[in-house]
């Protein structure tokens, strides 16, 4: 098996998280109560799926797919109001829609990536005067 990625999606449980993927036949689940615990787990999981071909893997070969409960969980960092407001979105609506008390359509979901994508662009070309 060459260096696969493994995609996995990650959702916010009512205690703590539960994260699966598929990789041809083999069904990787695991869950934990955060999120460092659950990246040990998930490593754990994989390496154990697969330690019959002698492989061992770190946390760089997992691309994570977030809930938005669990996104704004593990990046308090951003503000759901902050980004409400800079693409446009009623804050109230945001705030229903990480809680999981309502689903966004795709085009609401491709929205709030997209705004959350900009954030991150921008934060990656800022210099700060030494």
């Amino acid at each position: 098996m060459k260096n696969p990625k493994f995609k996995i999606t990650v959702t916010k449980e009512n205690k703590g998280y539960s994260a699966i993927t598929q990789v041809k036949n083999n069904i990787i689940v695991t869950e934990a109560e955060n999120f460092e615990e659950l990246k040990i787990n998930i490593l754990e999981a994989i390496n154990f799926t697969f330690e019959d071909k002698g492989l061992n893997y770190t946390i760089e070969v997992v691309q994570f797919t977030y809930d938005l409960g669990s996104f704004f969980e593990f990046y308090k960092v951003i503000n759901a109001k902050a980004l409400s407001e800079r693409i446009g979105m009623n804050q109230s609506l945001l705030s229903q829609y990480i809680k999981g008390i309502k689903k966004p359509s795709p085009p609401q979901t491709k929205r709030i990536l997209m705004g959350i994508q900009q954030i991150g662009k921008e934060l990656s070309e800022v210099n700060i005067l030494l």
